[in-house]
């Protein structure tokens, strides 16, 4: 029952940081990843991402020996499966990830091994995984054939942890472990023991995978409330963050603040994974990712507003025209790109407006390849100089500008409430 050697697969967002936990705890731990690039990167006692104190856990777990990378997964006793689930066609999942994992570890697998699904999947996916192993390594038997009595244990896992705050959230929250058989189940809490103090809950797969697009679905719908309001009270001249704070003041209401949409591969995914299972019932998570994947196509539309008021006012051409965008990550102080829909509307500011932007992103070191073209703006506290100043994620740098801080002649679009 003791886990000594423990290997994450898929050294990313959630799998590092899983990773380096467990080797913080000193247990040994081998992280895979199919990018050399990565598996270098952690070899050398670095992180390829943005996170606060991981950097610190990671260098210190690989110099003492407890944490090392490899592209090729090797002998362990609990393999933690965290890669990436994506989608495919008109947002069905795309499961490729997990399968190709799956097929990875399946011939360095024991009798006794335990095989968690950490990814955010949709419901069924731990049952499929526990098929890909078992046609995989036909000398085992999993939950599927043999129930209690199987070689392998396998569960789902989901984690539920806030990107910036994900050392402190791994350790205190609490853990759902869904095992295929209650004897998975056991094993599985019993591995996040070494390093989980919030409570582990124990229940069957299915439901596990269920309760993470539950809670991810449900945020989805109240952020759509909020992306809703702002749209109905642009159109109605009314301060949509006068009108919630107000609201707010009822001691029973706590609306949301609206954005630029949805961003992460939490929130904006995981509830077309239950629509896809079921469109016929899932009306309102269906109408919610409508409004706020609309939200973007709304926001670049106020842009273009303010083009053609500048082009009017002050007599430009829109080729003279500068235009300044704040932001490309998927919320506030991370690098994280991911679905953001920041970056969605700079693309298409990009294409609307090839020769007229500046972009600022200060948690990244370059723009990606297909706005590499335009200039990146390194942060320093002042105005860049535009015409139109497009505030796009709350970045704490960001917080130091006013109104004041802007020449009467620009126009400002400030779809995050900064001002």
């Amino acid at each position: 029952m003791s886990f000594k050697t423990v290997s994450v697969i898929g050294l990313g967002y959630i799998g590092l940081p899983t990773a380096a936990m467990f080797a913080s705890r000193k247990v040994n731990v081998i992280g895979v990843d199919v990018s050399q690039h990565v598996v270098d990167t952690i070899n050398d006692g670095k992180i390829h991402i943005v996170e606060p104190e991981l950097d610190m856990i990671v260098h210190a777990t690989v110099s003492e020996g407890y944490l090392k990378a490899t592209t090729t997964p090797q002998n362990a006793d609990a393999y933690l499966i965290a890669v990436p689930t994506p989608f495919k066609g008109d947002h069905e999942p795309d499961l490729s990830y997990i399968e190709a994992a799956s097929k990875a570890i399946a011939p360095v697998l024991k009798n006794g091994d335990l095989v968690i699904l950490e990814s955010t999947s949709p419901v069924g996916a731990t049952e499929q995984m526990a098929e890909w192993l078992a046609e995989a390594r036909t000398d085992l038997t999993f939950p599927q054939q043999n129930g209690e009595f199987a070689d392998i244990n396998i569960a789902h896992c989901p984690e539920r942890v806030l990107p910036g705050h994900v050392v402190r959230e791994l350790v205190e929250n609490d853990r759902v472990i869904g095992g295929m058989t209650p004897k998975c189940s056991e094993r599985a809490c019993q591995l996040y023991k070494i390093f989980v103090e919030g409570e582990c809950i124990i229940t069957n797969a299915r439901t596990a995978e269920m309760a993470k697009l539950t809670e991810n679905s449900f945020r989805d719908v109240n952020i759509a409330f909020a992306n809703e309001l702002s749209i109905i009270s642009e159109k109605l001249d009314i301060n949509v963050w006068e009108l919630i704070e107000l609201a707010n003041r009822h001691p029973r209401v706590n609306i949301l603040q609206p954005g630029a949409g949805v961003g992460g591969h939490c929130i904006a995914v995981d509830p077309w994974f239950i629509v896809n299972k079921t469109p016929e019932e899932a009306r309102l998570i269906h109408t919610a990712r409508q409004v706020n994947d609309y939200k973007p196509a709304w926001v670049v539309e106020r842009v273009n507003r303010a083009v053609e008021l500048i082009c009017g006012e002050q007599n430009k051409s829109i080729k003279e025209i500068k235009i300044a965008c704040y932001g490309l990550a998927f919320k506030p102080d991370i690098d994280d790109l991911r679905e953001s829909p920041a970056l969605q509307i700079v693309k298409c500011l990009s294409a609307l407006y090839p020769d007229n932007l500046v972009i600022s992103e200060p948690n990244i070191e370059k723009l990606p390849e297909d706005l590499c073209q335009h200039i990146k703006s390194e942060y320093d506290g002042n105005e860049i100089a535009a015409d139109i100043h497009v505030f796009l994620v709350a970045h704490k740098q960001y917080k130091a500008f006013s109104r004041k801080s802007f020449k009467l002649n620009t126009q400002i679009v400030d779809v995050v409430g900064l001002f």
